[in-house]
Formats: structure tokens, C-alpha cells, sequence
């Protein structure tokens, strides 16, 4: 089964949190808006911080703010700045690991092309797509047709 992590489930929660926000957030703001608990909230914030995807202020009148809104940030991105590259098995591109099996896999290297067709994918919805996808049907706008020339 794939799987995200529960972490990667929390960013894009708060991350979709931080878009309705006037101004700044703060970290316990957040995680008592998501029903998190703050410490995890904060790491996850801290991982973001890190790609840019939030933006971080100190001070009293501190906390997090979207580094781009939310049509400018792409599922992957998110997905990668928590747990790392996407790579599905070991012996895909980018994969972080190594198999012990590789040498004698039938199908060792087969899995890029499923392995890109599922980051493209992620790649192509982003955050802005799954707070619409929140609405329920009859109150989401009609998405712009793209031409055809």
C-alpha cells in the first residue's frame, strides 16, 4: 500500500490553514485549528521553514505565514520537504536507499517510469486544488477551460 506519512497529512493541513489566516500564525494557533498536538505541529512547520514553503517571524508578534500561496505549492513538494524524494521502491531514481536485492531483481530500474508517472502527478495537484476538493461539490467554481489551439 502506498501511504504518506502522518506528517506530510499535518503540513498540508496546516499549510491550507496558514491560506485562511490574516497575517502571521502562530505554531499553537495552528495546532489547536487542525486538532494536532503544537510539538508536531512546530516540527512540521520547522520542515517547511526550511523549503520555503512557510515563512517564519520572530518576535512577540511572530509566527508562520505561506511562503506562496497555495496554487503555487505542488502536493510533491510538500510531500518531499517532509519525508524526502518520492520514490516507491528502493531501486527507483532518487530513492535515498539502497535494495539488498538489486543484483538479483527481475525488475530492478523497472520502476521509474511508475515512479515518475506518480510524482508528475503529485506534482501537478496542488494545494489550492485540495482546498477546493474540501468544498462540497455544489459550492466549488468552475475551473477555467484550457484551449486548445
Amino acid at each position: 500500500m502506498l501511504k504518506l506519512s502522518r506528517l506530510t497529512d499535518y503540513a498540508v493541513a496546516a499549510l491550507v490553514r496558514l491560506s485562511a489566516a490574516e497575517g502571521v500564525e502562530t505554531s499553537p494557533g495552528i495546532a489547536a485549528a487542525i486538532g494536532v498536538p503544537e510539538p508536531t505541529v512546530a516540527k512540521v512547520l520547522k520542515a517547511l521553514a526550511g523549503q520555503g514553503l512557510v515563512i517564519s517571524t520572530r518576535g512577540a508578534r511572530g509566527g508562520y505565514r505561506l511562503g506562496r500561496p497555495l496554487s503555487g505549492i505542488a502536493v510533491a513538494e510538500v510531500i518531499c520537504a517532509i519525508d524526502g524524494p518520492i520514490a516507491l521502491t528502493s531501486c527507483v531514481e532518487g530513492a535515498t536507499s539502497t535494495c539488498e536485492s538489486q543484483s538479483l531483481c527481475p525488475v530492478a530500474g523497472r520502476w521509474d517510469p511508475v515512479n515518475e508517472a506518480i510524482r508528475k502527478a503529485l506534482t501537478d495537484i496542488t494545494l489550492a486544488d485540495m482546498a477546493a476538493a474540501a468544498l462540497p461539490p455544489g459550492l466549488r467554481l468552475p475551473q477555467p477551460m484550457n484551449e486548445v489551439a
